[in-house]
């Protein structure tokens, strides 16, 4: 089966070409905490050239929230001297403050960057849609024409903030130019499919890999993934042919068996063989030994299934 979709024009995901796959690039630390920048690039790099279309920083599997905004300017800056090119960056935006938010994405789009991934406020709890269409719409009139290439991030399960359908079509309505996608981490395959069902004309992103495929049969264009930190060659196929891989399913299921984000570093430490990757900072703490090993174990089932 053959799966075919086509950004808009005047959309940022130029041309004919679909979003595709970007890594949501964890966040290498050396040994006193800071983040090191070269393991980044050259890692950001291999992303890239598996196949992957953009790097994703900042974000929920690079402890995004974790990160200061003087650190956010260095790694732009990192990156851009590293050879990687703007325009296959994303930026994430996890911020309460309007005027923090706008900051942070002013920053990514003034770098050239391709898109920003920007999240609800998550602090108030309980918080009413009118409350959150006016933070987004703060944010957006603050970027003003420079606002291009925004991806709305519904991620629920870690902001208790749900996008809901109407509410996605109601920020849309009010900044048509400024919306490009929405990346859907909510696990909720009722939800997906209403959104899909009626914002189809914009990127939508699967961020739970487990319904990757299904969501591509029905028009989504791509991933802004964690599982791209470790397989890209698995789940290139299935946005390219919407074709079910129950080998990244199993995975999926055994990484939220544990906090996910140390998981994910702990496997990509498994796979380069750098320990490095497994470091996280606080309040995160790196997955024990024990469970380390099974995903381990896991992801090598996995490669095995694939080599034979």
């Amino acid at each position: 089966m053959s799966v075919t979709c086509h950004a808009n024009e005047g959309e940022d995901f130029v041309g004919d070409q679909v979003f595709g796959l970007s890594a949501a690039l964890v966040t290498v630390l050396d040994e006193t905490g800071s983040i090191d920048s070269g393991a980044m690039v050259r890692h950001a790099r291999w992303c890239l050239d598996q196949g992957c279309s953009s790097v994703t920083l900042f974000g929920t599997t690079g402890e995004g929230s974790s990160v200061s905004r003087a650190e956010r300017s260095q790694l732009l800056r990192a990156f851009a001297q590293g050879g990687i090119a703007p325009a296959q960056t994303i930026g994430c935006v996890m911020a309460n403050a309007a005027d923090d938010a706008t900051e942070q994405a002013a920053e990514l789009l003034d770098s050239g960057a391709r898109g920003v991934l920007l999240a609800p406020p998550s602090y108030f709890k309980n918080v009413s849609e009118d409350g959150v269409f006016s933070w987004f719409a703060q944010v957006l009139s603050a970027l003003g024409d420079k606002a291009r290439g925004i991806i709305l991030y519904n991620i629920p399960s870690v902001t208790a903030v749900e996008l809901s359908v109407p509410l996605i079509g109601r920020i849309r309505a009010a900044f048509p130019k400024a919306i490009a996608g929405v990346k859907d981490s909510s696990g909720n395959w009722p939800y997906t499919e209403r959104l899909l069902a009626e914002h189809k004309d914009i990127a939508i992103l699967i961020g739970d890999e487990r319904n990757l495929a299904a969501g591509v049969r029905l028009g989504a264009q791509g991933a802004i993934s964690g599982m791209a930190n470790l397989l890209p060659d698995r789940l290139l196929p299935m946005i390219r042919e919407g074709r079910d891989d129950k080998g990244v399913h199993d995975l999926v299921e055994t990484i939220l068996t544990f906090p996910v984000t140390p998981a994910v570093k702990a496997l990509v430490a498994h796979r380069t063989g750098d320990e490095a990757f497994a470091r996280v900072r606080a309040p995160l703490v790196p997955t024990p030994a024990e469970g380390a090993a099974r995903l381990g174990a896991t992801f090598d089932a996995l490669s095995a299934s694939k080599a034979a």
